[in-house]
């Protein structure tokens, strides 16, 4: 029974009763300043991400001596700030992957 529902219910969401035009930029200068803005964004996160690694780095090193939990939260965030820059760095790859 729940295969007929999942059939028919593929084949009414295949017959497309919506129409799915392609992305397209709207005219005038609102894509040049949609740019902007996104490079803006992008370059804020990696600098952010730098700074993130250095005050990582700066735990590290002050933690070093008789305070263990500051060199353990210092090493522990690294994997984060590189995640964060694979999100960064890939968000305009994986929209356009999940888009098409």
């Amino acid at each position: 029974m729940l295969l007929t529902l999942w059939g028919k219910a593929h084949s009414w969401v295949s017959q497309q009763l919506v129409p799915d035009p392609p992305p397209t930029a709207p005219p005038g200068k609102l894509t040049e300043a949609t740019n902007t803005i996104l490079g803006w964004m992008k370059w804020g996160g990696l600098v952010g991400a730098v700074g993130a690694l250095i005050a990582a780095g700066i735990m590290m090193a002050v933690g070093r001596r008789n305070r263990n939990n500051m060199a353990i939260e210092g090493a522990v965030s690294i994997p984060w700030v590189v995640a964060g820059l694979a999100v960064i760095l890939g968000s305009a790859s994986v929209v356009g992957f999940l888009l098409q």
